[in-house]
Order: structure tokens, then sequence, then C-alpha cells
């Protein structure tokens, strides 16, 4: 029931933003454009979109391979895959069911899976907020107020409210690990605190698995390709419109990142957030009308998740095939 109740709740968010986010469009516009979209750009987009996820698989790939070695690409590859597909069902929920895709494998447990994906989604974070500063530097005057505004205000204000209590829990649990690791022979005879002592040692050997990574430059390259993959990914997007086509290189690294704040949104799949924070940008940097930002928002977003669910669908496939075939070998 609580499953189901938090379901409702993001998707009622979802409704609402859509909401707002389609107020005052008219459906004639909408369709028109949606006719006037060159699809060929789309389907580029969609195509860029899967090499994205193939980086995704390579780079997660080398910091398992630091753990054991025999993971393959298209387990790697599958658990992206499936984590996506399932983000469109519960938020969030798709890094812990890509973790399942290879724990299912019995190379990495779940824990150390988990433990990886802590560091790879922490470093996207990072990324996305390098994007947003070197923006700022360079292009203050064109961007700053709408990012100030529509952005660090409100996620600093909502920050700012919950830094006291963040920091009381954070010091808390600081002095509970300190507890339980000066007793930690005492407590572990507790079957569920040794229990709860694998998982954390679980989890603290997959976060450690970037600094056992041999292959760190390569690490580095795969985020800058899947970061080009985003980018290409909108400036096609934008190649398709005629209405927007005037914006350039500069243009489509603003809207990848705006958009990929929608995308963090926890919604079904960025629902409802981005096309709202995308038109929002559309209309208050650039003047374009908000029929035409909601189009291109639309056909942005879901031509990405139309790639994601295929792909999903497919890893789906993949993975029962493996398995009929190891059932069968056995």
């Amino acid at each position: 029931m609580r499953k189901a109740l938090k379901y409702l709740a993001f998707l009622a968010l979802a409704g609402v933003l859509l909401h707002f986010s389609f107020k005052g469009v008219k459906w004639s516009d909408f369709i028109y454009g949606l006719r006037s979209c060159n699809w060929w750009w789309i389907m580029a987009s969609m195509a860029i979109g899967i090499l994205g996820f193939l980086g995704r698989a390579l780079r997660w790939r080398l910091l398992l391979r630091s753990i054991n070695r025999e993971v393959t690409v298209r387990e790697s590859f599958d658990g992206i895959n499936i984590g996506n597909l399932t983000n469109f069902i519960f938020p969030r929920a798709g890094e812990v069911a890509r973790c399942g895709v290879i724990a299912k494998t019995k190379k990495v447990s779940f824990e150390r899976t988990l433990g990886s994906v802590v560091i790879e989604r922490s470093l996207d974070m990072v990324c996305l907020l390098l994007w947003m500063v070197l923006l700022l530097v360079f292009k203050w005057g064109e961007f700053g107020t709408f990012i100030q505004e529509e952005i660090t205000q409100p996620l600093f204000g909502k920050m700012s409210s919950l830094l006291w209590p963040a920091v009381v829990a954070g010091t808390l649990l600081l002095i509970a690990v300190a507890a339980v690791w000066f007793f930690r022979h005492t407590i572990s005879k507790f079957s569920i605190v040794g229990k709860i002592l694998r998982i954390a040692k679980g989890l603290a050997e997959g976060v450690l698995s970037a600094f056992r990574m041999q292959e760190k430059w390569m690490f580095l390259l795969y985020t800058l390709f899947i970061w080009l993959t985003y980018w290409l990914t909108s400036l096609t997007t934008i190649y398709a419109f005629p209405q927007v086509g005037h914006l350039g290189a500069t243009d489509a690294l603003f809207l990848m990142i705006i958009g990929g704040f929608g995308w963090v949104v926890p919604v079904q799949g960025g629902l409802g957030a981005y096309h709202f924070i995308v038109s929002l940008a559309l209309a208050s940097v650039y003047g374009i009308s908000q029929t035409t930002g909601v189009v291109f928002a639309t056909i942005s977003h879901e031509a990405q998740a139309l790639v994601m669910i295929l792909c999903g669908a497919a890893s789906l496939i993949s993975m029962s095939m493996w398995k009929k075939r190891i059932s069968q070998t056995n």
C-alpha cells in the first residue's frame, strides 16, 4: 500500500507539472508544431541516446571489473537499460533495479554493486553542476538570471531550510557509526546486526572500487563521451525544429543542463518536470512561445523516453534468453 501511494503521489506531481506546462496551449498549434518537425534529426538524437546508454554501461563496467573482472558489457548494458525502464514505473528505483541485474549474475554482490552506483551517480551530479558553473562563468549575461531565479535560489533555499536537520542527522549518524565500530565484536554476535554490518561493508567496498580501478583515465573519457552524447542529443533536437533553428551549440548546452535538472526530479521518467522547466527556459531566455516550447520539450523527452523503453524491453528479453541458456546448460 505504501509503494502504491508513493507511486500515485509521484504520478500526481507529474500530472500537475504537465498541466502547468500545457496550460494555455492550443492543440491545433501543438499538432502543427509536431508536423513541422524534421523527424530525421529526431531519429539521429535517438541513435545518439543509445550510444549514451552504451557509454554509461562501459563506464559502469570499469567500476564493476575492479571487483570482478568477469562482468561483461552485455550485463552492464542490460542493467543500465532495465534501470532506465524501471524509473518510468517507480522514480529512482532504477538504480536499485540495475544492481539487481548484476547481482543475479552472482559475479558482484548487490551491496557492492550499489556502492559503485553511488560513486557513478554522484559523479554525474558533480558534472551537471560543473557544466552549469562553466556556462555561468562565460555566459552569465545570457543565462545567469534564469538559472539564478529558477534553479539556484529555489534549490539553495530548500537546502538552507534543511541545513540544521541535516547537521543533526549527520552528527547522530557519525556517533552511531563510531559506537558500532568500537563495539563491533560484541554486537556482531547478534544475527541482524551482523547482517547490517555485512551490508555496510559491501557498500563501502563498492564505493572504494573507484579507487582500485586501474583504468581511471578511460573512466574519465567515458564520462566525457556520455556528456557529449547528452549535448549532441540536445543539439540535434534543436535542428529538428524550424522555430528554434536559430539556436546554436551553446544554447544546446544550456538546454541540456536545464533538462538534466528536469530528469533529476523524482517523477516517473522526468515526466512533466522536464516539460515544465525546458518550456519555461525557452520562454524566459529566448522569448519563444509556450506552444513551441512545449512541443520542443515533448518531442525531446518522448524521443528519449521511447529509446529507454525499447532498450529496456530488449534487455529484458536478452536476460530472459540468457537465463534460459544457463538453465539448459545446467
